[in-house]
């Protein structure tokens, strides 16, 4: 019989013990019970920092008291409301360029969430016949979606696999990959400065060694600077997106493409609309487009929402992206250890951790699934559901990122054919199920990522929740299927 592993009785004296930095960080739990109150008088553990950041109470304060002080308008004017919304974007997007260092060399682009800046980067770059895009096989669905701009114009696109099991991009592929093809025609390599998958840090000086290949480069930023320093001095991609809301919580519906002045005049819009252009005719069937940022800022800009974003950069700065990064590294590195300690009682590992087994180059952001005494594969979305039970939000599914997904299951070619030919209704819950009939394979997972407000009761309290998962089997949890007609998990036999 092998021991069965308990909870530390005092899980912050042992992380502590293992992490002494920790105790550095402690602005942070004054903050949790400021700040962030609502998290404990709702009993809830938040551990979905990756999909989502938590904002301050200040934050909205401060907002809120901003717009009833102020009359604000539509900024294409040169009223005194619009003039007044002018200013505020203006000094949000300052202090964006100056947050990444990014002051002399970038332009800001405002826009509706990284998503929305990489359709910019893929609608405007200047794909041709013979160009390329080369991505690495670990990106969000955003930048995997940039393939059919791609293709559309004639280009190709290939993918930099990944090594197993760690997930880090195979680096004798990938400079393969950007050897081969034409210098003089447009080429675009783009990766995520951190997987939103598994929370592998890819390196940055990728960023130089495409540009030496005479590449354009595309860091997806915004699983990274949540927690981590991105200095635009010293890295310098052509394209960054980022999303605001992931990083300090408030305002949703704002993200930024922040483009090197070397690669901007690359871009061509495939469009115009309102606010991009200082003229247009219908007669003459012409217009001429607006010069920088102005060209690529679609319509009317979310002008009472961006101010916020310079109070929440503020936010960040008081605190210190280095005392969060200290945190967060030190939270997921105990729970990462004790979660690959577990076991069941006949010495079977209960969790499966996808990506590095350590915290070298790797983020806050943890992704596994649990299995069960005999080695079966326990359902990711019971284990959602008994979370939510109690009060623990994670994530699960593919978290927008396939590529990454397929590699870490070990999913084929053949599985991702079968998936396309069962029907046009095909989707990731029908999926599973397909897998499920293909060997048994896993086609979903469960992540748990921290943020600025997480703590160690945090970590414990999902700790406790995996123990409590030993010697459970299939049938002891209750298996699930996915209503899709009502969008609704049920238990077999419910």
């Amino acid at each position: 019989m092998h021991p069965r592993p308990t909870t530390s009785a005092d899980p912050a004296r042992e992380l502590l013990d293992d992490f002494p930095e920790y105790a550095t960080t402690q602005i942070l739990d004054h903050l949790r019970s400021t700040e962030y109150a609502r998290l404990d008088i709702g009993g809830q553990a938040y551990l979905d920092y990756t999909g989502g950041g938590m904002y301050a109470d200040s934050q909205i304060r401060e907002h809120a008291a901003s717009l009833s002080a102020q009359v604000l308008g539509n900024p294409h004017s040169v009223s005194l409301s619009s003039s007044a919304s002018t200013t505020l974007v203006e000094r949000a997007r300052r202090a964006v360029l100056e947050f990444f260092g990014a002051t002399d060399d970038y332009t800001a682009i405002f826009t509706l969430n990284a998503s929305g800046a990489l359709k910019l980067v893929g609608e405007s770059f200047p794909f041709v016949e013979g160009g390329r895009f080369v991505l690495a096989f670990d990106n969000h669905n955003s930048v995997n979606g940039i393939r059919e701009f791609a293709r559309a114009k004639g280009a190709t696109f290939d993918y930099a696999p990944l090594t197993l099991p760690d997930l880090r991009i195979d680096r004798p592929a990938l400079d393969a990959l950007l050897a081969a093809g034409d210098r003089s025609v447009p080429r675009l390599f783009a990766f995520p400065a951190q997987s939103n998958f598994s929370g592998v840090q890819h390196p940055l000086d990728l960023v130089e060694a495409a540009h030496q290949a005479g590449w354009q480069v595309l860091l997806d930023a915004a699983a990274y600077v949540p927690t981590n320093a991105l200095d635009l001095r010293t890295v310098q991609p052509d394209f960054v997106t980022v999303s605001f809301y992931k990083m300090f919580g408030y305002p949703t519906g704002v993200g930024c493409l922040l483009v090197h002045k070397r690669a901007l005049p690359l871009l061509r819009r495939p469009w115009f609309a309102g606010g991009t252009v200082n003229f247009a005719t219908v007669q003459g069937k012409a217009h001429i487009l607006s010069p920088g940022e102005a060209g690529f800022e679609d319509g009317t800009l979310n002008y009472l929402s961006i101010p916020a974003v310079e109070i929440g950069l503020r936010h960040l700065q008081h605190i210190g992206i280095d005392t969060i990064h200290t945190r967060v590294q030190s939270l997921a590195g105990w729970l990462l250890r004790k979660l690959l300690d577990l076991r069941h009682v006949n010495g079977r590992h209960m969790v499966r951790i996808y990506g590095p087994a350590t915290m070298k180059a790797r983020g806050a952001t943890l992704t596994m699934n649990f299995y069960d005494p005999e080695g079966h594969l326990i359902d990711y979305r019971r284990v959602e559901e008994l979370a939510s039970e109690r009060r623990i939000s994670l994530r699960t599914g593919c978290f927008c990122n396939p590529g990454a997904g397929e590699s870490a299951e070990g999913l084929t070619e053949e599985d991702m054919r079968a998936a396309m030919h069962a029907g046009a209704d095909m989707n990731l819950q029908k999926f599973v199920q397909l897998m499920q009939t293909r060997g048994g394979k896993a086609a979903g997972a469960i992540r748990v990522s921290f943020g600025l407000a997480s703590n160690v009761d945090d970590a414990a309290r999902f700790l406790e929740f995996a123990e409590d998962l030993r010697d459970q089997t299939r049938l002891t949890l209750g298996d699930v299927s996915f209503d899709i007609e009502n969008c609704r998990v049920i238990r077999d036999g419910a």
